[in-house]
């Protein structure tokens, strides 16, 4: 297997994390969703750009190909994509508000190989480094076994309608430390 390397995206990242995005929901989400809630999946997740602004996203490569994507936020959305309604940017107080994981997507080629798990460690140093004590974030039903495995919690269980058909996701959290 070939070795995993991670970089901050920059907006020239786009169109490929966008593939790879993509590819990630169409391909991880058949097992656990109904092609209606694939399809509607596309209206609630995505690239938040304000992310790679932020310069809190990671691209994670393998061989030169992009394997993975995924980042954190110190603003008030949890999930969704530029094209989501109901985002929020405020900012969070790592005094008294969990740091978000957002936006972690993994190409199907390079599934359970460690992109995703390097990505939330990336995520998690980055946010205890700027006084975060908490991390919450929203899983999709493919990503929950992962988050599980890392440590995060089930707070609640949702559907989320706004694609059209609802799409059941699970708000996760975890202690951080400092």
């Amino acid at each position: 297997m070939a070795a995993l390397a991670s970089r901050l995206a920059g907006p020239e990242d786009i169109p490929a994390l966008e593939a790879v995005m993509a590819a990630a929901i169409a391909e991880l989400q058949r097992a656990f969703l109904t092609p209606a809630q694939i399809a509607a999946s596309r209206a609630i997740m995505g690239l938040d750009r304000q992310l790679i602004a932020d310069r809190t996203y990671f691209v994670v490569q393998a061989d030169g190909q992009i394997a993975g994507c995924g980042g954190w936020s110190r603003r008030a959305t949890l999930y969704g994509g530029d094209h989501s309604p109901g985002r929020d940017a405020a900012l969070l107080d790592p005094r008294i508000d969990p740091a978000r994981v957002r936006a972690m997507y993994t190409h199907p080629d390079f599934a359970r190989r460690g992109v995703g798990r390097l990505i939330l460690e990336l995520c998690e140093a980055a946010a205890r480094a700027e006084g975060f004590t908490r991390l919450e974030l929203m899983a999709t039903l493919s990503g929950r076994e992962l988050y599980c495995r890392c440590g995060y919690a089930e707070i609640e269980h949702i559907l989320d309608d706004r694609g059209g058909e609802p799409v059941p996701l699970v708000r996760m959290g975890k202690a951080i430390g400092l």
